[in-house]
């Protein structure tokens, strides 16, 4: 269920490179609850977006806003602690780590344990261990990997794999999740199974989503709403419907 509370304002976000504009002035909404797509041809600055929300690259221009707070400048680790957590568009797994480790690993901004609670295994240690266990089986029973957790994740297929690492952002307990292209290199049968897998996500953990992919039948099927990026710009943005009628879209990726 989507409500009018404002999750994420991006407000005439712009970056250079060397002189060259990869994004100029890109604006965007995103309300709690909702799943939003962010497209547009190779190269159009979708990725870029994202290293700018998630804090990777400083705009040259504009603002981001995360519940009203201003995050323009806050750096990587502290966006995560403050609510935005993301995927890539290459698996980034700890590969020698369990399925189950990768999981509780990601947990460790919400543990409120000290130095000396760690180092004599204290009573709050264990209890909050247990929590970020507990919460990881939680977390992989949703995504349809709890039989899998004590494998390596180097050993899983690459459709679970890419479920793993969405269940490791998860693990962060985000306000807004970012999936950056989440069905790239998956067959038919697994980009089905995911897009099913996020929508149980979202309905489960109550969390706002922005993803980036190519694939036009995952997002028209699944977002709420879409944002047309095309050379940097936004071209275009509204409903599945509105977005596959829309002359500029269509010019863009098909040409005159």
């Amino acid at each position: 269920m989507i409500t009018n509370d404002v999750v994420l304002v991006v407000k005439d976000l712009s970056i250079e490179f060397g002189g060259l504009k990869a994004v100029t002035n890109f604006n965007m909404e995103i309300f709690r609850k909702e799943l939003v797509g962010l497209i547009g041809p190779n190269g159009a600055g979708k990725t870029t977006i994202f290293n700018l929300i998630t804090g990777i690259y400083q705009p040259t221009s504009g603002k981001i806003q995360l519940d009203g707070e201003d995050i323009t400048h806050v750096v990587t680790h502290k966006r995560v602690k403050k609510g935005i957590a993301r995927t890539f568009q290459n698996i980034r797994l700890f590969k020698q780590m369990t399925v189950l480790e990768n999981v509780k690993v990601a947990y460790h901004n919400n543990m409120t344990y000290g130095i000396f609670a760690s180092i004599f295994r204290t009573k709050k240690y264990w209890v909050e261990e247990n929590k970020a266990h507990q919460k990881a089986l939680e977390i992989l029973e949703v995504l349809g990997l709890l039989e899998y957790k004590d494998e390596l994740a180097q050993n899983l297929p690459y459709g679970k794999q890419r479920k793993l690492e969405i269940a490791r952002a998860l693990a962060s307990n985000p306000k807004l999740l970012c999936l950056d292209e989440p069905a790239a290199g998956m067959n038919p049968h697994e980009t089905e199974e995911l897009m099913e897998t996020i929508k149980i996500i979202q309905d489960k953990f109550q969390v706002t989503i922005l993803l980036i992919e190519h694939d036009m039948k995952f997002v028209m099927g699944i977002c709420d709403r879409i944002y047309v990026l095309n050379f940097g710009e936004l071209i275009a943005k509204g409903t599945p419907k509105e977005i596959q009628t829309n002359k500029e879209v269509i010019k863009a990726y098909l040409g005159e």
